[in-house]
């Protein structure tokens, strides 16, 4: 079976819970379904807003097969496997590409520093792991590494390391990226701050927390920007960037859920010591989602 091609707008799905920290199947399912009949091009379980590395392993094994699920093969389902060993990372993106993903989102929550040997060597082994594609995935405001472009050059020779997702934020660092491995890596957007300046430098889409309140708006920018429209693409990031401020303010698993309770959706709270939007959060948050077209005005 050919692999699908992964591009546009993947929404990090949240991971709705109950208090007792057990998944909400059926929230997920109709979320899923509103994703799909809204048009995003795929779906991120267990990325950074999905909260993975506050889940065990039944809960995130659940997480994704009612995702694949409800997706019913409409679009393609890339999801996350997160782990700090290495033998831990393996098993994990083995037993989830055996629960029908379309790929795997490889991210490495770290303790001690890694140098690009280690690195190299651990996603290496993961993409050994699996047959299907892999997305790396880089956020180095929560790891004690990065990927280094000569560490990404001796990745992409692994045939199934076709994706990156950097949220640096680096855009000299973005630019040396594309410029040394072209298109044997394609890039995806980070969550908020520049997608518009990945897709004019050939970026193929957004795997975005921001997508799951915001749907709509997402996919015209991506939409917008493919079609060369430039000027009304920075004009859609403009009025999107108060909801990133919020997420940095707020925190992001906080501010996606809430904005999805608030949308009608029973998501519940993060996992603790997580904590919920205080009223002010909530005031701020419900006034970017009316301003941004998400709530009705």
């Amino acid at each position: 079976m050919v692999a699908k091609a992964f591009k546009g707008i993947f929404p990090y799905l949240v991971t709705p819970l109950t208090e007792a920290g057990r998944l909400k199947e059926q929230p997920l399912a109709d979320l899923v379904e509103h994703l799909i009949r809204k048009g995003v091009h795929g779906l991120t379980p267990l990325g950074s807003t999905g909260e993975a590395p506050y889940l065990d392993r039944e809960t995130k094994r659940r997480m994704v097969e009612v995702t694949v699920q409800a997706a019913a093969e409409r679009v393609p389902v890339v999801a996350g496997i997160c782990s700090m060993s290495t033998p831990g990372a393996m098993q994990e993106a083995a037993e989830t590409e055996k629960l029908g993903v379309d790929g795997i989102l490889a991210v490495m929550p770290s303790y001690f520093p890694l140098n690009d040997r280690q690195v190299v060597a651990h996603f290496r082994a993961v993409a050994r792991a699996v047959a299907c594609p892999v997305t790396l995935y880089t956020n180095p405001k929560f790891q004690t590494w990065d990927f280094s472009v000569d560490a990404l050059r001796e990745l992409a020779e692994e045939p199934n390391i076709q994706y990156l997702k950097d949220a640096s934020g680096n855009v000299g660092k973005l630019m040396s990226i594309v410029t040394t491995l072209g298109d044997r890596i394609k890039l995806f957007s980070d969550t908020s701050s520049v997608p518009l300046f990945v897709f004019l430098i050939g970026g193929v889409g957004w795997m975005s927390g921001p997508a799951c309140v915001i749907p709509e708006q997402s996919i015209a920018l991506y939409e917008t920007a493919r079609q060369g429209r430039w000027e009304e693409a920075a004009a859609l990031q403009k009025k999107q960037w108060p909801l990133n401020v919020a997420f940095q303010r707020y925190s992001l698993s906080a501010c996606v859920k809430a904005g999805l309770e608030m949308q009608g959706f029973p998501v519940g709270s993060p996992m603790p010591p997580q904590k919920q939007l205080d009223p002010e959060g909530r005031r701020a948050l419900e006034k970017i989602l009316r301003d941004v077209g998400a709530l009705p005005s």
